[in-house]
């Protein structure tokens, strides 16, 4: 009987070595004659794990990590094939506490199933949402994600069925779905997880949101720097065509949606729409005005719902298992599981999906484990580099849209990166200032200029110069960000600058400059 052993080709994996394990187990099965196939899986997100292989005994699959090329040979001398005990063995995956704890919704088959097998993909529950959109009319499928409450997952939580029925009812001959996987803030790999793991539902969600809009077209805009993803991704979307998933008659339906893969050249502020669907048509991207929004006129000037991975990845289970079910997760009006993800200095560091609800504290804390260095958590950063730096006073936030807009931050795509007590919040500020300058498409005048300034005011303030003047200005600097930028770039730059002044002034103060200046 083959044995079925599980290496993870996940990007996050591959670079700890995931590839040498692989061809170390191959090798080694057939120096000891045994008949063994290794899958190579999308990763379960346990990063700290990682190369996290697993075997299957009696049903269970049991993990066993980090494990190095040098393990193997002790792997199988224990039987780890059959479920043996070693070391590196964590016991059954779905006991992992970082694992059971979780409810994974989006993410159910990423980790489990081969991600470019078609067929592990609907024995694991796949195809049951656009097996079910296919007989619905389009205003039935805006209106069941409408009721779910579903909000996009990569900014400011726009909820998706407005946006979806704004598209449907623009008159045109064309229309488009853009995902946008450009997925460019720190601290933030959950798009990446799902092209690698299960790229199917994403593929799944688009073709739901085409019959949804009348859209027959879609594009999943991502970057260069994601070689993995847009390999497996365009592997998989070939396997969907020839399966009838994809193309002129969509699962026997008689409607169309095909799509195609583009990659961008890893600006980040093509991770804006506007800006990515210039860069989509072949132009420099840089921020359009609104409006007219892309709901009305997006690529080539027609109607096109712009949505990111994780809001699309959302879409085949509310299909399948219903609005109601979807809603019921969460709390408030934040609906439904956020793929959040714990980085920087943390011990556990890897993909968490939850139901909104949780506080900030108990994801740093508890389930990320606290500091990988093992001091105390001094600040954490929760929505990419332009998000407010939280300090351990407001960590009893909610994990939810609301609260955070109340606490003066954002969600984002749900990435928290980790600092312990050595952080410098002065030259953090600073940074903020200096990667909008260096990200700034230029087309407006505040974020053309506004960080330059900025950085030379703290650089100011670094210095013992007029420091409660110079903070002062930074500060009106921020506002006039905020207010005068065109996208969120320039307009979201002052979430990390002003929370480090506000919630950290004693490394802003004389106290601390000798050291900001070192």
């Amino acid at each position: 009987m083959t044995t079925r052993i599980f290496v993870p080709l996940d990007s996050a994996a591959i670079a700890l070595g995931a590839d040498d394990v692989a061809a170390a187990i191959a090798l080694e099965a057939q120096k000891r004659g045994l008949d063994i196939e290794i899958v190579r899986n999308g990763s379960r997100g346990l990063f700290w794990l990682e190369p996290m292989v697993e075997t299957e005994a009696d049903g269970v699959r049991i993990a066993y990590g980090p494990v190095q090329p040098g393990d193997v040979a002790g792997l199988f001398d224990a039987g780890f094939e059959t479920g043996g005990d070693h070391p590196l063995s964590q016991g059954p995956t779905e006991e992992i506490p970082y694992l059971a704890r979780q409810t994974r919704l989006t993410f159910a088959r990423c980790g489990i199933i081969d991600p470019h097998s078609l067929r592990d993909y609907e024995v694991h529950g796949g195809l049951r949402g656009l097996r079910k959109a296919v007989k619905m009319k389009p205003e039935e499928i805006v209106e069941t994600v409408t009721r779910s409450g579903l909000r996009g997952r990569g900014g400011a939580g726009f909820p998706t069925g407005i946006k979806w029925n704004t598209v449907l009812q623009a008159p045109a001959d064309q229309k488009y779905i853009a995902c946008n996987a450009d997925e460019g803030d720190s601290g933030t790999f959950a798009d990446r997880m799902i092209m690698e793991g299960d790229p199917f539902i994403l593929i799944e969600g688009m073709a739901i949101a085409g019959l949804a809009i009348g859209a027959t077209k879609g594009f999943l805009y991502t970057r260069s720097e994601y070689p993995d993803a847009i390999r497996i991704m365009n592997e998989a979307v070939e396997i969907a065509r020839k399966a009838g998933m994809l193309g002129p008659d969509v699962l026997g339906s008689g409607r169309a949606f095909d799509m195609e893969i583009r990659m961008g050249a890893g600006a980040y502020v093509c991770g804006e729409e506007t800006s990515m669907l210039n860069s989509l048509e072949g132009k420099r991207g840089i921020v359009r005005a609104k409006p007219p929004l892309p709901a009305i006129e997006g690529f080539l000037g027609k109607p096109t719902a712009v949505n990111n991975v994780m809001t699309l990845a959302s879409v085949p289970i509310i299909l399948d298992e219903g609005a109601e079910f979807y809603r019921d997760f969460g709390v408030g009006k934040s609906h439904g599981t956020i793929a959040v993800q714990i980085t920087g200095n943390v011990r556990h560091g890897g993909l968490f999906e939850t139901a909104f609800g949780l506080p900030l504290r108990e994801l740093v804390e508890d389930i990320g484990g606290g500091t990988a260095t093992g001091r105390p958590v001094r600040a954490v950063q929760v929505g990419g580099p332009l998000g407010a730096y939280f300090p351990t006073s407001k960590f009893d936030t909610i994990f939810d849209y609301e609260s955070f807009t109340e606490a003066d931050g954002l969600i984002g795509h749900a990435g928290i990166v980790v600092f312990d007590d050595t952080v410098d919040m002065l030259k953090q500020a600073r940074f903020a200032f200096e990667f909008c300058a260096i990200e700034s498409c230029g087309k407006c005048t505040p974020c053309r200029i506004g960080p330059i300034r900025g950085i030379e005011v703290l650089d100011r303030v670094a210095a013992g110069e007029d420091v409660e003047g110079n903070i002062e200005l930074a500060l009106e600097l921020c506002q006039t960000l905020r207010l005068g930028s065109l996208c969120a770039l320039g307009g979201f730059t002052s979430f990390p600058v002003k929370s480090a002044i506000n919630d950290f002034p004693e490394d802003f103060r004389p106290r601390s400059i000798q050291e900001a200046a070192e």
